[in-house]
């Protein structure tokens, strides 16, 4: 829609900043790296060069509205980063795409719409929240990453079908697998120790018991075992920047 005054123009800054502020304040309360102040600036920039076009006659706000979503994206992405076997940032991103679009809509003049887009934002953080913490299998928050070992004593000839069987076991639990490598033994002359090096999270020894008791009944197999090796915290995977 055109902007016909300056009372219009300013109309519509100060809901992208209103909009904007809304959103980010969630985000600051939760202390994320893109709150109050970035989710306002990401609003308002959307809006103005939005209504920098719908200022000129000859301009395409639709067209203008298009790029803003393609900057915003080299913006979000300065956010989300990885940190060991987690990437946390994606919902900050998120939240910052969508702040942009609410900008645009005020920009637009779609003033209710915009209005009904920034709450759904925040229905989603607020509402939805612990919604997703109850889906979670694991409780929110800091979750424990363990690392382990499982070492295989077995014979040369045999060494092959043991690494496979090894693999396959692991495949089929929850843990992950990092490495698998075999090396001589030289006090037990032809024979060979495959070890594997897998992580878990919560209490897998279960799984553990399970693979070495499975793998202790193959053909050739002398030894079985395996141990923590160290454990790390971190942030969930699967709800990054909750």
């Amino acid at each position: 829609m055109p902007i016909h005054s300056v009372g219009d123009f300013t109309l519509r800054l100060l809901l992208a900043l209103v909009l904007g502020a809304l959103i980010g304040a969630e985000r600051q309360y939760r202390q994320r790296m893109a709150g109050l102040r970035t989710n306002a600036l990401v609003s308002i920039g959307a809006a103005l060069f939005v209504m920098i076009s719908a200022l000129d006659p000859r301009g395409d706000p639709t067209r203008v509205a298009a790029q803003v979503v393609s900057g915003i994206g080299f913006l979000a992405g300065a956010v989300i980063f990885r940190e060991g076997f987690s990437v946390q940032g994606l919902n900050t991103a998120a939240t910052m795409w969508a702040t942009a679009a609410v900008g645009s809509l005020v920009g637009l003049g779609y003033l209710a719409p915009a209005a009904i887009g920034a709450a759904a934002v925040l229905f989603v953080h607020v509402i939805l929240r612990p919604l997703a913490a109850r889906i979670n299998r694991q409780p929110a928050g800091q979750e424990v990453l363990v690392t382990y070992e499982i070492h295989a004593v077995c014979t040369e000839p045999v060494e092959p079908q043991i690494r496979a069987a090894l693999i396959a076991a692991v495949g089929l639990s929850p843990l992950t697998l990092h490495a698998v490598y075999s090396e001589d033994m030289e006090v037990r002359p032809g024979h060979v120790e495959v070890v594997a090096d897998v992580a878990g999270t919560g209490r897998p020894q279960s799984d553990l018991e399970g693979i070495v008791t499975k793998l202790g009944l193959e053909p050739g197999v002398t030894g079985i075992s395996w141990k923590m090796v160290a454990a790390t915290e971190h942030e969930r995977q699967l709800t990054p920047d909750s």
